[in-house]
């Protein structure tokens, strides 16, 4: 191990992660995907037996369906669109001239129908609204996906692009409750096996502007959101690696799904920084995963 480096560059040094040139856009080596990927099977050990409906939405959704969705309201500082070139052949060679004096190419870039998914759920309650009522015992989610926010930061725990796996539950409020105490208590005995230290603690979403502090203290006061928090950056400020959600009937009244009864559905989710928990596990284990200790690499290995 490279005992002058500090985490970040240790990371680079050892080929885990990629430099781009880019704060937060990170290649992975093999060796990195391999942990995301026994970290992935064990969370799967944990809440496959539960039967959910397993979906992959790719990283992109549908604009349309981002706009209503609210998240400009709340985020609009994190928000990733993706634009693309409309023109005529004038327009292309304007471009290129452009291009080779250095300019902005950009300006004549167009929005397109499609931006960047900031959370693994977001396309998913569109589509279950679509589907008509929910059954007596509501429908529950497996969902994983990359995912976009646009906050470009040296702390390798605040990557743009990241992957989420979360477990979503759609119901009645005593179902969905039941749901995040559930992986409430999961999430503990989870992280417990891969040695890390961490604490729970009560949270809230950074909603933007004057209004979103006031909706921040709204979610602490009635605990909606807790959060699995593990020392990575540093033990003053731990990084959430796990986020425990009640959105209430906020996604269920903005989509119109049903419950059985006609009522409007309640949703709650479980997410999994699958980066996040990979970087805490080389922060305190080191940076050889053949050198973790023994029971961790039981949890992760078999």
């Amino acid at each position: 191990m490279c005992q002058d480096c500090d985490f970040r560059s240790g990371l680079f040094a050892h080929g885990l992660l990629i430099e781009t040139g880019v704060e937060g856009l990170y290649g992975r080596s093999g060796e990195f995907e391999d942990v995301v990927n026994r970290f992935d099977a064990l969370i799967t050990s944990f809440g496959g037996g539960d039967n959910p409906e397993v979906v992959r939405f790719p990283p992109g959704m549908n604009r349309a369906l981002f706009e209503k969705s609210g998240y400009l309201k709340s985020f609009p500082n994190l928000a990733g669109t993706i634009h693309a070139f409309n023109g005529n052949d004038r327009d292309h060679a304007a471009l290129l001239d452009k291009l080779a004096a250095g300019e902005d190419w950009t300006l004549g870039q167009e929005a397109t129908d499609v931006v960047l998914a900031p959370a693994a759920c977001y396309p998913l309650y569109p589509t279950v609204a679509k589907r008509g009522p929910l059954p007596d015992n509501g429908r529950l989610y497996d969902l994983q996906s990359y995912c976009f926010r646009r906050e470009p930061s040296r702390e390798m725990t605040r990557m743009q692009m990241f992957r989420m796996r979360e477990y979503v539950r759609i119901g009645t409020p005593e179902q969905v409750t039941e749901f995040r105490q559930l992986w409430l208590d999961r999430g503990r005995e989870l992280i417990s096996r891969l040695g890390v230290p961490f604490d729970v603690d009560v949270a809230n979403d950074p909603f933007f502007g004057r209004a979103g502090r006031m909706l921040a203290n709204n979610q602490r006061d009635q605990k909606l959101k807790f959060e699995l928090l593990i020392p990575v950056e540093s033990v003053e400020k731990p990084t959430a690696c796990l986020s425990f959600n009640y959105h209430q009937d906020h996604f269920g009244g903005l989509w119109g799904i049903q419950t059985s009864t006609g009522e409007v559905a309640h949703t709650a989710c479980v997410g999994f920084g699958m980066e996040r928990v990979a970087l805490a596990l080389f922060k305190h284990h080191g940076f050889d995963t053949k050198e973790w200790p023994a029971p961790v690499r039981k949890a992760l290995w078999g």
